[in-house]
């Protein structure tokens, strides 16, 4: 017996209702919708079956849409469009798409498709403004820890090859989800989430989705749902750049059920620490921060290169320095400090997975800074705020601009008022020119640190040259 599918589809009520005032049966429909695919020159093979499970809440993908409603409005006599159908850009995610750890990999082909889709639905709706997608704005808090229980209890896929009706992928398909990821990476480090993230969910929903409903052997099935769970965990940071957490969480889950099919322990580790437990703590929830490092660790141990187990440990130190507990933090610093020196006094870094590579001294004070600016501690904030600029590229722009704000606010927790403005300003120049919703929140947060000050003069100078978050032109 097939399990339960975990999504709950909402029944599309838009559709059901504009059959029955049509009095078309759902053959009679699938036929109009074929008809009107092949004067188009498209092989469109409908029946009543796929009626039905539009009727329950399934959307068809590309033209389909367009053509259903068509179909529609030549039975009824009169112009008919998509939203009348429930099918347009207003559709609304169900609550639960995305938000579940999927125990089988038909389920969590399903989730992905069904997230990508609506995504790029809204994206477009949106043309060209902020990307706000259904559940965007909105975490559920259920679904911040319990996903790594899944991911640590669930066993692996035993197997994922795939014989379907699809195109056969192949090696190469694969090596071009991965370049092409590595480019995206490079153009959201350096201009922000917001130039980017659409071009990410049209490839995922248009590429990806494709490759993975297609047919692959067993050894590049691994590596095709490897690389989109590489690319899905991009665009979850990406939507908490955006200002979308809720979308983020979304994202996160499937990137992590991707890579439990990957068979890649290691880069599920790296999903729960770089991105759910950095979500969580931007949420201002810390001990679901400890909670999803810890596990991390815990999924992973043995399995991963010192490198990687510094990016755990600092994580769960972003926690306890969130909870205020001092001593806690020293420790897991520490230890996150003596695992990066493991990981240089080790060499070269080719023999390390490429989502880890990144994490270097830069990275691990970046972490520590955040960790010291939570405590109070301003004169060691700024020393490893400091660290973490001096080792970001340029082509870094938004780390480099955070790191700079960290800096400063080290500086104003000391009192130095002059220097927290012109270093603040520094950052405030390299933000305007990003399109990132994170930037400009630790720019606002820094704003408001200064609001105790706002009648000495170089505050008034800094706000009155600041006033708005900082934006591109």
């Amino acid at each position: 017996m097939s399990a339960r599918p975990l999504i709950a589809r909402q029944p599309n009520e838009r559709l059901l209702a504009l059959i029955r005032e049509a009095n078309c049966s759902n053959a009679g429909l699938a036929r109009r919708v074929n008809m009107c695919a092949a004067e188009r020159s498209l092989d469109f093979r409908y029946d009543k079956t796929s009626v039905a499970r539009w009727i329950r809440g399934q959307q068809p993908r590309g033209r389909a849409p367009e053509l259903i409603a068509e179909a529609l409005g030549r039975k009824l006599g009169r112009p008919v469009t998509v939203d009348e159908i429930g099918m347009g850009t207003t559709r609304q995610l169900t609550s639960s798409v995305g938000l579940h750890f999927a125990a089988g990999l038909g389920d969590s082909l399903e989730q992905a498709a069904e997230l990508w889709r609506s995504d790029v639905q809204r994206t477009e709706g949106e043309r060209g403004s902020h990307p706000y997608a259904p559940g965007g704005a909105q975490v559920a808090p259920a679904a911040l820890v319990e996903p790594s229980r899944d991911w640590l209890i669930t066993p692996p896929d035993v197997e994922v090859e795939r014989a379907g009706a699809g195109p056969r992928v192949g090696e190469a398909d694969v090596s071009a989800v991965v370049d092409t990821t590595a480019s995206l990476v490079d153009l959201d480090r350096r201009w922000g989430s917001g130039q980017v993230r659409p071009l990410v969910v049209h490839y995922l929903n248009g590429v990806v989705a494709g490759l993975l409903a297609g047919s692959y052997s067993e050894a590049i099935g691994r590596e095709l749902f490897a690389a989109a769970a590489r690319l899905t965990e991009l665009a979850g940071y990406m939507a908490v750049d955006s200002g979308l957490p809720g979308l983020a969480q979304r994202y996160y889950i499937q990137a992590l059920r991707m890579s439990q099919a990957a068979g890649d322990r290691g880069f599920g580790g790296y999903v729960l620490a770089a991105g759910m437990s950095h979500l969580a703590a931007e949420l201002g929830n810390p001990r679901e921060v400890i909670q999803l490092a810890r596990a991390a660790q815990e999924g992973t141990r043995g399995r991963v290169p010192s490198r990687a187990e510094a990016l755990f440990l600092s994580a769960e130190a972003r926690g306890h320095a969130q909870l205020g507990d001092r001593e806690s933090c020293r420790r897991a610093a520490s230890e996150a400090l003596a695992a990066q020196e493991r990981a240089g006094e080790a060499g070269s870094d080719a023999d390390e997975p490429t989502w880890v590579r990144h994490f270097d001294a830069a990275y691990l004070a970046d972490e520590l800074a955040h960790c010291h600016r939570d405590l109070g501690q301003g004169r060691a904030a700024q020393r490893r705020a400091a660290d973490a600029v001096a080792g970001h590229p340029e082509s870094r722009t938004r780390r480099r601009a955070i790191g700079m704000v960290l800096m400063a606010t080290g500086q104003l927790q000391e009192g130095d008022l002059e220097h927290a403005c012109h270093t603040a300003g520094r950052a405030g120049e390299l933000l305007a020119g990003l399109r990132s919703g994170r930037g400009a929140e630790y720019f606002a947060d820094f704003r408001g640190r200064l609001e105790p000050h706002r009648e000495h003069r170089v505050v008034r100078e800094f706000t009155s040259r600041w006033a708005p978050v900082p934006t591109p032109a």
